[in-house]
């Protein structure tokens, strides 16, 4: 079989949301994969510190930042974080507008003081896997410290949230030519969250830039995803898989959808593809 890259997205995908304990299954599957010659990848929104409970478990490299950071081994791919200026414009009209800001930087992330009270007041409602991960993050104090600690480092994206999308208009009006706006789809009740990002770099151009650099073919690669902030992912590689709990609309982009997680879906996945183990096992 030809070496092929794997990308995984970490929340919903490698992980139940929110933690950073993969199941055995998953472990499995990519070491499997691993064992028949192929690279595994993850591929994720999350900042380079957020990642380092992950790894240590062996992964070959990172697509990290929504791909602002790409790393494979200890080789450095890619390295783009916001410029003073656009940081600048970018964390006013935020605030301005009455969205909650988590910047997140190479050492560690700095939230707004009072998004902690705004996730608690919305408790577990809704299905939204992204509010549910930066609540346990909060709460479980995953180096994301409060906005009065920032010191002004390199910020790679910026986490956002808001009680309606319409305070999201400004901010698109004024950076829309810079920075994409990728919003989940809200739920029943009501509050809005999403990234700010830079155009210059997504998930997808992220996978696009490490099979430039190990030389092998987009043809060769595969994505597991589950949510709005893997479509330019799902939509790069040449074999894409949705987990069964994940977004309604990545599950009808993806080539094929594979259990959730917490039923060792990315296990099924890889299997079923012949990505380990044998092949239609």
């Amino acid at each position: 079989m030809r070496k092929k890259i794997i990308f995984l997205d970490i929340d919903g995908t490698l992980t139940e949301p929110g933690s950073n304990v993969p199941p055995e299954s998953a472990m499995k599957a990519v070491r499997g994969a691993q064992e028949k010659g192929h690279y595994v990848f993850l591929c994720t929104g999350r900042n380079y510190d957020m990642l380092s409970p992950l790894l240590p478990l062996g992964f070959d490299g990172v697509v990290a930042s929504c791909g602002g950071y790409v790393r494979f081994k200890d080789q450095v791919i890619y390295d783009c974080p916001m410029t003073e200026e656009q940081k600048e414009r970018a964390m006013t009209v935020l605030k301005d507008s009455g969205v909650f800001r988590t910047v997140e930087c190479m050492d560690g992330s700095y939230t707004d003081e009072g998004l902690k009270e705004f996730l608690e007041s919305h408790g577990d409602e809704g299905a939204n896997s992204e509010l549910l991960r930066w609540r346990r993050q909060l709460e479980q104090s995953l180096n994301i410290r409060p906005m009065a600690e920032y010191r002004g480092q390199p910020v790679y994206k910026i986490v956002v949230m808001a009680d309606c999308r319409e305070r999201f208009e400004e901010p698109e009006k004024v950076l829309g030519q810079e920075f994409e706006l990728c919003l989940q789809e809200p739920d029943q009740y009501g509050y809005i969250n999403g990234e700010l990002v830079n155009r210059k770099f997504d998930k997808g151009k992220g996978v696009e830039r490490v099979c430039r650099y190990l030389g092998i073919p987009l043809e060769d690669t595969v994505g597991f995803g589950d949510s709005v902030n893997d479509e330019a992912m799902l939509k790069t590689v040449a074999l894409s898989i949705c987990m069964a709990d994940g977004s309604p609309k990545m599950k009808e982009l993806a080539d094929d959808v594979c259990p959730p997680v917490k039923e060792d879906g990315l296990y099924q996945g890889f299997v079923k593809h012949g990505l380990c183990g044998e092949e239609g096992k």
